[in-house]
């Protein structure tokens, strides 16, 4: 075990130190112990690297708010430990970690295994509405529930110690850091990329899986090439707890048959592939002088076009099911105004740096009072949650917008915005 600085994780080793790397991934909300009963199998044959999330089981509360930031880090931190090349399994949040890792850098990554997990999870709806619980109400509605969602019914009562370390599990993990895991969570989607994966896979998930079941394993296995599909009976969302002994015989059998031959030598060295010839590309013709000039302005042919870039704002900030009705109901008389909204109020507005989107939501909802536009305060209420403003920052909003707009306006405001927090920050049981 090992405390890392912030661009890395809390690790720990266990295995012959002379054996190939095999890199554990937990899911959101856990620890590297929910691998504990596959570690002794596992290391007899491989040098097993486990990992915490940043703010979990200890580790250093450095927030990650994206899949791709999280991959990037378990790489320093193998970098430090001199690890290069490694088979991963990883479960759910830790799968998803693995599958970036399988698309970014291939060359690292010798075989997969993904559990309980998904090219998209969820919608990123849910998943800011976790936030937005967690954030009002801290990690013991998450945590009282967690079994719901990781065990079936029957684990779960013949097994009350292993169902209370679990909610303890959550409980003390930073609520910070799991926020960002969900944001990180909202935003992955690798649904179009799953064929560019190109290492053996194995897809394993638990049949009572509720979160990330039977057909979110299938479409992995329809999208990646090298993979296989394996359904442990009897389990839910954390089949490596629940069904041990299936899932660690699984793994030994994948990464045991599908591990890439790359260690031929007494050290384990990486074997190249022989170089093949490459054919130097002919010259370029040569430009006319017009399209030279043209071909120097760099900032017409790099910009993104700015309705690609507020649609992605747009969702983040009003979410999914909000700009999808929007969009649904536009026709030839009202879509040229969905398209400006998009273009201008969220792809050029939205998307200045000058100013957070916590700052943003803030001016939207004093403006909204100004104007006495309650529907559209509901919507920037529920927005500003999801962007980080609390609910007794929104209050403090509205009550500055009593001296500046009038007592009248903000009376109106406070009901709405009552309402949308009280819907917003009750946890569901």
């Amino acid at each position: 075990m090992s405390e890392m600085p912030s661009n890395t994780l809390q690790y720990r080793f266990d295995g012959p130190e002379e054996a190939p790397v095999l890199i554990l991934g937990p899911s959101l909300g856990t620890t590297w112990h929910m691998w504990d009963r596959q570690i002794p199998e596992l290391a007899k044959q491989w040098r097993v690297f486990r990992f915490d999330l940043p703010g979990h089981g200890g580790a250093p509360a450095h927030p990650v708010g994206s899949v791709a930031e999280l991959a990037d880090r378990l790489l320093a931190t193998l970098d430090e430990v001199g690890v290069q090349r490694f088979g991963y399994a990883g479960c759910s949040l830790g799968g998803a970690i693995g599958a970036e890792l399988a698309l970014r850098h291939p060359q690292r990554v010798a075989s997969l295994a993904l559990i309980a997990a998904s090219p998209r999870f969820g919608t990123a709806d849910e998943f800011r509405q976790r936030g937005v619980i967690v954030r009002s109400n801290g990690l013991d509605p998450i945590a009282r529930t967690s079994p719901e969602r990781w065990f079936t019914s029957g684990f779960a009562a013949a097994q009350p110690a292993i169902t209370d370390w679990a909610v303890q599990m959550v409980r003390t993990t930073d609520p910070g850091c799991y926020i960002a895991a969900c944001e990180a969570l909202a935003a992955f989607d690798i649904r179009a990329e799953l064929g560019a994966i190109g290492v053996p896979t194995l897809v394993l998930v638990g049949s009572e899986d509720q979160v990330t079941g039977p057909a979110q394993a299938r479409t992995l296995v329809a999208g990646i090439p090298d993979a296989r599909l394996a359904v442990v009976p009897g389990a839910s969302h954390l089949a490596p707890v629940e069904q041990p002994a299936a899932v660690t015989d699984l793994l030994v059998r994948h990464f045991s048959s599908a591990w890439i031959p790359a260690y031929e030598t007494g050290q384990h060295a990486i074997v190249a592939a022989p170089a093949k010839p490459v054919l130097a590309p002919p010259p370029p013709p040569v430009a006319p002088v017009a399209e030279i000039a043209a071909a120097a302005q760099p900032e017409a042919a790099v910009r993104p076009d700015p309705h690609d870039v507020g649609l992605k704002v747009r969702r983040a900030v009003l979410g999914d099911a909000h700009v999808d009705q929007a969009l649904a109901t536009s026709d030839d008389f009202s879509g040229d105004f969905q398209e400006f909204i998009t273009r201008y109020t969220w792809g050029e507005i939205w998307n200045r740096p000058g100013l957070d989107r916590r700052m943003r939501s803030s001016v939207a909802l004093t403006a909204l009072v100004v104007g006495g536009h309650l529907d559209e305060l509901a919507a920037h209420t529920r927005a500003a949650l999801r962007s980080g403003l609390t609910a007794d920052e929104i209050k403090e909003v509205l009550l500055q917008t009593a001296v500046y707009c009038g007592v009248p306006a903000a009376s109106s405001a406070f009901k709405v915005a009552q309402q949308v927090i009280r819907e917003e920050t009750t946890p569901q049981e």
